[in-house]
């Protein structure tokens, strides 16, 4: 037998699949269930590696691919082939390279700190030299980035869509944690990628989770009440339980009743939508009693989590209204969009661009599984080669535009902020854009006069012939605590639950979950820690 694996490293976890190489039949899958490096996006991940340093961040990712790997059964030692797919972040901190450049958008800083930038334009490696053990014969493929901010993953999200035949303008988004997006105007590409963060992947939403058996999906109104749909055990969309959103009482039992654990983006999307459209929520807050949106099996929906949600929503539309602006084009003159990535695949397209994930003027919607996972599966059936991804990356470097360092983004952004998280009601939007001097949005256009079709049932292939393996990622990290009185106030305060505290007769001792642990953008435990002891970033793995 001979076997190729296809590597998704994506910013709120890893995605893997085992394909035989002659058959081309997938043999495993799986996937973590987080990302193994504190932190909720790519920023947390990078100042983790610079704070603690590079090879202990670069482990932490190679220890989590080597378990994945051991799920797949099959003999690793017969692996020839392995296509990796990713951010610059995440390829870089894989590869264990300068990582510096990445964290600094001025050049000045750059070459004030002596930073040289690494070469990003692809790579051929052995397994064994990057630490994946057990495949002696195993090539490493790496494809090139094309700035700091777009990568594989973005060249994926348009070579495995087919956006670039068009001859109408359109727009792709893959709507993942750093939302890599992609206008199309007359045969010019515009890039952008929008910090959106991972509450659209269900992370950071109290009872959120990446998509996987178990999670909340799909929310619909029905005259009795509100259906709900679970992922099953091959990741696919069955029926759950009517419920009232109200109090969370279960009206009818269905086929998945007490098998929810939790809820996905799409989940929450599709609960904002049908909250603000029923007017339970109202300026993005939650107007019930009990201060929550109740779903099956007691999954509930906070005020909290909508402004998470609409802090990644606003940031979606932002990106693709300036790319629109960049382009000397607006809303009404894009009618077709692609949606890629498991949040773009799963949700309903009408929910999503009722609360603001897609471009307004959409007419026609086309919705696309994980583009990453296949284009690393043509590479490693050499359909698409190295060499054809490294003229493509110079393609589309002449026309990325920095969100960062955009006026009309950093505009936008504030009115999107007031909104989601200021109380301020929708109607107030279009006036604030014409304060800025920024062209009105439409209105929405009627859900029966949009055309949109799924290309795919699940957001990885094959996965209805086979078992989706999910593990836990993350290492435990460890250390004494000295001065610690074992208040237990920072286990209390993390959000996560990532964080235990010990006691024992030589001291207390911290232990956190690396992929639970939110990273340098939470540190609430240190914060609340009266005695001050407690310092994430010097805890180290368990030997």
């Amino acid at each position: 037998m001979r076997y190729g694996i296809a590597l998704d490293l994506g910013t709120s976890g890893f995605r893997c699949q085992a394909v035989d190489l002659d058959s081309k039949k997938t043999m495993a899958t799986a996937v973590t269930e987080r990302h193994p490096i504190p932190g909720m996006n790519v920023i947390d991940h990078v100042n983790y590696a610079m704070e603690v340093g590079e090879d202990l961040a670069n482990s932490l990712m190679i220890s989590a691919i080597n378990n994945l790997f051991k799920e797949f059964n099959i003999d690793l030692s017969c692996v020839e082939t392995i296509a990796v797919c990713g951010n610059p972040f995440q390829l870089s901190l894989f590869q264990n390279i300068e990582i510096r450049d990445l964290a600094y958008a001025g050049k000045n800083k750059i070459a004030s700190l002596g930073i040289v930038s690494p070469d990003r334009n692809g790579a051929v490696l052995d397994a064994s030299a990057i630490g994946l053990v057990g495949m002696p014969k195993a090539k490493v493929i790496i494809p090139p980035a094309v700035t700091h901010e777009i990568g594989a993953d973005a060249m994926a999200m348009m070579m495995m869509t087919d956006i670039l035949d068009e001859k109408e303008p359109c727009i792709v988004v893959d709507y993942g944690t750093n939302a890599e997006m992609a206008l199309v105007v007359n045969g010019n590409i515009y890039t952008g990628s929008a910090a959106a963060g991972p509450a659209l992947e269900g992370q950071q939403i109290e009872r959120g989770m990446l998509a996987a058996p178990g999670a909340l999906s799909e929310i619909e109104i029905t005259d009795k009440g509100w259906r709900c749909y679970v992922l099953d055990d091959t990741i696919a969309t069955q029926m759950g339980d009517l419920i009232d959103p109200i109090t969370g009482k279960v009206l009818e039992e269905g086929p998945m009743h007490g098998k929810a654990v939790g809820i996905t983006g799409t989940g929450v999307i599709a609960a904002l939508a049908n909250g603000m459209k029923t007017g339970i929520i109202q300026n993005s807050k939650i107007k019930t009693e009990s201060g929550y949106l109740v779903l099956q099996d007691g999954i509930r929906i906070s005020s909290k989590d909508v402004e998470e949600a609409g802090k990644a929503i606003g940031a979606l539309r932002c990106g693709f209204l300036t790319l629109m602006d960049a382009a000397g084009v607006w809303v009404d003159d894009i009618q077709k969009a692609y949606m890629s990535g498991a949040s773009g695949l799963y949700v309903d397209p009408i929910k999503a661009m009722e609360v603001g994930m897609v471009t307004p003027g959409a007419r026609r919607i086309v919705q696309f599984g994980n583009t990453s996972i296949g284009m690393a599966r043509k590479i490693i059936f050499g359909e698409i080669t190295l060499d054809e991804l490294k003229v493509f990356a110079k393609k589309l470097l002449a026309q990325h535009v920095m969100f960062a360092t955009s006026d009309i983004f950093q505009k936008i952004y504030s009115i999107e902020y007031s909104f989601w998280c200021g109380g301020m009601p929708f109607s107030e939007y279009n006036n604030m854009l014409e304060m800025y001097d920024i062209k009105k949005i439409p209105e929405l256009p009627a859900p029966e006069t949009i055309d949109h079709k799924r290309l795919a049932i699940r957001d990885l292939p094959d996965t209805e012939e086979c078992k989706v393996h999910i593990i836990q990622a993350g290492t435990t990290t460890t250390g004494v605590l000295d001065g610690c009185i074992g208040c237990q106030k920072c286990v209390k305060e993390c959000p996560e639950k990532a964080l235990t505290i010990i006691k024992k007769d030589t001291g207390n001792i911290a232990e956190i979950k690396t992929d639970r642990c939110g990273g340098t953008a939470c540190r609430r435990c240190e914060s609340v820690c009266p005695k001050q002891c407690l310092h994430t970033l010097e805890l180290r793995p368990l030997a």
